[in-house]
């Protein structure tokens, strides 16, 4: 995918145990050309976890984009006004993230660029994480599913028998789904069986 002379908007909220799997697909699309900013909730800025420390998670971002991370709600405001970004993905996208897009909650660094976005009526792309995304928060992904410039990386259930709530996005299509989204298009099919 060429993705010279477009400025993605990278998005992480703390499904740290995701983090990992979501490295590689911003190196994606800097290895394509597009320009990379990175935008953080505030669990990603201060929260240690089995998975990372928040200083590596932070370096990494910094290494990998070239950029300075946008960790506050003042910082991501001006994304509205500049119209910076072509396309916006949260990866990984939480249950509370979720709930509160689809609620109109603008709380955290990451929900004011998506409100940005919107504004701007550019395509947002939300690859979930989240344990009850067949639970209470079903009615706030039907609520998304069906919202003008939100689309969904491809996603299923990640552990059926344990988890049967829980839902999680193929981290390896976001660029595919940001590809599309660009176009105006939801990456087929969106409901997939979701590999380890």
């Amino acid at each position: 995918m060429n993705w010279n002379g477009k400025t993605v908007g990278y998005a992480l909220t703390g499904s740290h145990c995701t983090l990992e799997e979501v490295m590689p697909q911003i190196e994606r699309f800097k290895s394509g050309g597009a320009n990379v900013i990175p935008i953080v909730s505030s669990t990603i800025m201060t929260t240690d976890t089995r998975f990372g420390t928040s200083e590596n998670w932070q370096k990494q971002l910094k290494d990998i984009t070239g950029n300075d991370i946008i960790s506050t709600i003042v910082e991501a405001e001006p994304l509205g006004p500049s119209k910076l970004l072509d396309v916006l993905v949260i990866a990984p996208c939480t249950g509370n993230t979720t709930s509160k897009l689809a609620n109109a909650m603008t709380d955290s660094p990451v929900l004011m660029a998506a409100k940005a976005q919107m504004r701007n009526c550019r395509p947002l792309v939300l690859a979930i994480s989240t344990n009850d995304g067949l639970g209470l928060n079903a009615a706030n992904i039907a609520k998304l599913l069906v919202t003008k410039n939100i689309y969904f990386v491809p996603f299923g259930q990640d552990n059926p028998q344990q988890k049967p709530n829980s839902l999680v996005a193929r981290m390896d299509l976001i660029p595919e789904a940001c590809y599309a989204a660009l176009e105006g298009k939801q990456l087929q099919p969106m409901l997939v069986e979701y590999a380890h």
